[in-house]
């Protein structure tokens, strides 16, 4: 389900009433609360510095009874140090009916952002079954007024990235490349964009023969889903979005091991997040036009399902030998790229993915990669990057591993079957960039950081949304 926590700006005065009252450590905060000791010997009894993620809780009076104030600390005060204190303070407040955040006066729009969605992401919960402590009803932030919009945007991106996180955590039950395309849809209706779909016979009629291939063996047929959106008066950028969209990857005839299937309900974390960008692009105010493709497939071993050898034709007429049908990502990806190159005429194409294991052992679980032929497109995704939180490592792209794709029977092969050169996420970048057209192109890998195993900060145990928030940031600024 959705983030169910409601967010709100109001006027210091009427922070009077919540079940809880949270301040930041700093100057003013005496001439907020009144505590029952001095704020220094306060501070020392709980040896407090200030410290981002640090919370002294205090007893105060409150009318006839008591209530309970939490001053955190906000360490440098920077966004990262405020991010972690609004996901402490939600989590502190879980259960109850609201609770009331004073915004550090100093912090400034990037601080007050970091610590509005810190709360909200840090709000969210996926239950299904028995109910697990319900997140606090309604977070109010108080604070400058320059502050009200900068919070409302927070709320926005926030919201986006909850929205991600839902459809990649629905499980593959449900959920299927017809239930992707239709919740596509949806979103497509309430943010103002246009919609496409392409079925099956679409599909075959196009010449989207990876797309096809990948999903031949399913019960449930593949789609490619297209959202465009396009402001008034745009500024005559286009650029488009492609999301890895696998509903769920057995690895197919390829077959993973048990363990390797555990979480691949998230294997179209890419596409969640295209499809959560667009629609946050209005409320936002983006002002280029952007369209976002969604390569969504059901990998799945049976009679029907593609053999280790099989040639296929993409997009375009590109024919690849098919050497391990694990390697199925960048088959979908490769007609949505080669499709967005022919007829849409981009300026920049990002494509997004849960692509590579490698990715994983090279970076670990805490940053993504980024992969591209252009410095200047790079250092802005690896800007927004640090800006929103979602972190970034730029990736070479290797020419000379490029003949470990070469096939004797087809264009190319989706994998270095001989293992000559290693490096398997940069011979997967190789593949995806041959579909690309030449055109100014990054590719994310973000196999290492889509789920998460545990409740830790903004993260909720699950999916986790990775990429929502730096694609509206790099969207809303910093781009060339």
């Amino acid at each position: 389900m959705p983030i169910e926590t409601a967010l709100s700006f109001i006027d210091p005065q009427q922070a009077q009433d919540a079940d809880l009252l949270a301040i930041p450590f700093g100057k003013d905060l005496t001439a907020q609360v009144e505590l029952p000791v001095p704020l220094p010997a306060l501070l020392a009894h709980h040896e407090a510095k200030g410290e981002s993620g640090e919370v002294v809780e205090v007893p105060v009076a409150h009318g006839d009874g008591v209530r309970r104030v939490l001053l955190y600390g906000i360490g440098d005060g920077g966004p990262r140090a405020l991010r972690k204190a609004g996901a402490l303070l939600a989590r502190r407040a879980k259960g109850r009916r609201s609770i009331d955040v004073t915004l550090p006066q100093d912090a400034g729009e990037a601080g007050w952002s970091a610590l509005a969605e810190g709360a909200l992401l840090a709000s969210y919960t996926m239950r299904i079954g028995a109910s697990r402590t319900k997140a606090v009803e309604e977070i109010r932030f108080s604070g400058p007024e320059e502050a009200r919009q900068v919070i409302e945007r927070a709320e926005v991106v926030a919201r986006a990235t909850g929205l991600a996180r839902d459809l990649s955590n629905t499980p593959s039950s449900e959920k299927n490349p017809a239930w992707l395309a239709a919740r596509a849809v949806e979103v497509a209706e309430r943010a103002g964009l246009t919609a496409k779909v392409w079925e099956p016979g679409d599909l075959a009629a196009g010449g989207f023969g990876g797309i096809l291939a990948v999903g031949q063996g399913s019960a449930s047929p593949p789609r490619l889903i297209q959202l465009s959106y396009e402001p008034e008066g745009h500024d005559g950028g286009h650029i488009v979005l492609v999301g890895k969209g696998i509903t769920f990857d057995s690895g197919g005839l390829s077959l993973k091991p048990t363990e390797g299937m555990k979480f691949m309900k998230t294997d179209m974390a890419g596409g969640a997040v295209v499809i959560s960008v667009l629609g946050a692009l209005r409320e936002l105010g983006v002002r280029t036009r952007v369209t976002g493709l969604v390569a969504a497939a059901e990998n799945m071993p049976s009679g029907s399902a593609q053999r280790p050898g099989d040639v296929i034709t993409h997009y375009g007429g590109r024919t690849v030998e098919v050497l391990n049908t694990d390697a199925e990502g960048r088959l979908v990806l490769a007609d949505a790229l080669a499709y967005a190159d022919k007829e849409l005429e981009p300026d920049t194409i990002v494509d997004l993915a849960t692509l590579t294991g490698a990715i994983s052992i090279a970076l670990g679980r805490d940053v993504g990669a980024v992969f591209s032929g252009s410095d200047d497109l790079a250092k802005e995704l690896l800007d927004a990057g640090t800006r929103s939180g979602d972190p970034l490592w730029r990736m070479p792209i290797i020419d000379e591993y490029r003949p470990g794709l070469d096939s004797a029977v087809a264009d190319l092969t989706n994998i270095d079957f001989e293992n000559t050169y290693g490096g398997g996420s940069i011979t997967a970048a190789l593949f995806l960039r041959e579909f690309t057209g030449g055109r100014r192109w990054a590719h994310l890998d973000i196999a290492g950081v889509s789920r998460t195993t545990a409740d830790d900060g903004i993260l909720t145990k699950g999916a986790t949304g990775f990429g929502t928030r730096l694609l509206l940031d790099w969207l809303t600024s910093g781009r060339s």
